[in-house]
């Protein structure tokens, strides 16, 4: 006789094979739809309700999708054009949020991988956003601020029509930060004449929200430090190893030293450093935020504690704890060998989906805990949601208010997501318990809210 479970396990990979000839060449979409649906199971087989009015084929179809052309001219007076793209996939439980990414490996995939991994981000936060996500193929990077500007209006001179304040309101991301999303709100502002919370990541003087910077760093170390603090452990002394060097990075590393552990290593595509006395944080923040330079230079000028090393992998330095916080899919399985040989204690996502699957299963298996970024790195989208309550009240809270609050949500996060885990029997795995948590969340709003 099949069991319910067996039936909704059988229904499940029916959709997932059906997804896959519906959404040819989207490997990082389809991987972040497997990686949520194989957890599902257990929850569907418990509430057979979920699986009835095709709930799971509604919420694996995104609500909207744009594509539009960006055409731009440089300072040469040479017209560009790019895509542009806003996938908006779930507003269930409020306007959808989610951020813009600029970046040349930008496409309709990625963008809705971004966007189907938000929805749950999101739900965790308890704070009512749906789910969206957003970009380009334009490569900021070595542009005048005048082109930035020039394709950021031309940018938002169509996206406009598709968002608002109560419709879709979208952040910042790889590629896009203060420079970018003050053009693209400068340019919403000029066409609607309206000043609302369209756009979050704003510049501080102008409605943006003090931590809203530092927040996605901040909350991958305090979701790391939650996950040590339930095996009766903590951040003092430990050592880390960090990827990236952009926004999130920079953060992780600035929290890390906060806490009492020490940062050794930072990276971008042309290498990774050590720095065997810890990441010079105002050294790093002068090259990456002011210079836009590459991390070889940081090498250059610390002197004999730092080596720049060409390719290579962060992986390979020795760490107490590993916080991924650069692009999807940057750790593999033979980079999770490497770290669990190394003695790695925690694995914390800071960015999207860094991780690949089989690397996943590795820490699992060997028992490490391991934080996912629908987890682990909610605390940009939380603080990006804290900003829209504050431009709604026409007020600005006060940076220790607002990292208050970014810490009681991280531990709430983590609290949802250890809990649900062992409700399903799953214990101490923060994959399943942050699927299913966000997943029961956004259900229960779709099935409140009809087939729509």
């Amino acid at each position: 006789m099949t069991t319910r479970s067996e039936t909704t396990k059988s229904t499940l990979a029916q959709l997932l094979t059906e997804m896959e000839h519906r959404n040819p060449a989207q490997p990082e979409f389809l991987q972040a739809a497997h990686e949520v649906l194989e957890t599902l199971t257990p929850v569907i087989a418990a509430r057979p309700e979920y699986a009835e009015p095709g709930l799971i084929e509604r919420l694996c179809e995104p609500e909207r999708q744009v594509l539009f052309r960006v055409p731009w001219q440089d300072d040469r007076g040479r017209v560009h054009v790019n895509r542009g793209f806003r996938v908006e996939f779930n507003s269930a439980l409020g306007p959808y949020k989610g951020g813009l990414r600029f970046h040349p490996t930008v496409n309709l995939g990625v963008i809705k991988f971004l966007g189907f991994e938000q929805i749950f981000k999101n739900a965790l936060t308890g704070l009512g956003i749906g789910g969206g996500k957003g970009g380009s193929d334009f490569q900021p990077h070595g542009r005048s601020d005048a082109e930035v500007m020039r394709f950021c209006q031309s940018f938002m001179t169509e996206l406009y029509r598709h968002i608002g304040e109560h419709t879709d309101v979208p952040a910042g991301d790889i590629g896009v930060g203060g420079r970018e999303i003050g053009y693209l709100f400068g340019q919403y502002r000029r066409i609607t004449n309206r000043w609302e919370a369209v756009l979050t990541g704003k510049g501080q003087g102008w409605g943006g929200s003090l931590i809203r910077p530092e927040a996605t760093g901040y909350g991958n170390v305090l979701f790391a430090a939650a996950m040590l603090r339930e095996r009766g452990e903590d951040l003092e002394g430990r050592t880390a190893v960090v990827s990236g060097s952009g926004n999130v990075a920079i953060y992780t590393i600035e929290k890390l030293a906060a806490l009492g552990a020490n940062a050794v290593t930072c990276s971008d595509s042309s290498g990774y450093v050590v720095d065997e006395k810890g990441i010079d944080l105002d050294l790093l923040k002068q090259i990456k935020e002011v210079e836009r330079g590459r991390v070889d230079t940081y090498a250059e000028r610390r002197g004999a504690s730092a080596r720049f090393v060409p390719g290579g992998r962060v992986w390979d330095v020795p760490a107490d704890i590993a916080l991924p916080s650069a692009t999807q899919n940057e750790l593999d399985e033979s980079d999770a060998a490497t770290l669990v040989r190394n003695g790695v204690k925690v694995v914390s996502e800071g960015a999207n989906m860094p991780t690949t699957p089989e690397a996943v299963q590795l820490f699992q298996q060997a028992g490490i805990a391991f934080g996912p970024g629908k987890a682990a790195n909610a605390g940009g989208v939380a603080v990006s949601a804290l900003e829209m309550a504050q431009n709604h009240a026409r007020t600005s809270w006060s940076a220790a208010r607002v990292e208050e609050e970014l810490t009681h949500i991280m531990n709430d996060i983590h609290t949802t997501c250890h809990e649900t885990a062992e409700r399903y029997d799953a214990p101490g795995n923060y994959v399943t318990g942050a699927n299913i948590a966000g997943f029961e969340r956004v259900a229960d709003a779709m099935l409140a809210q009809g087939v729509i």
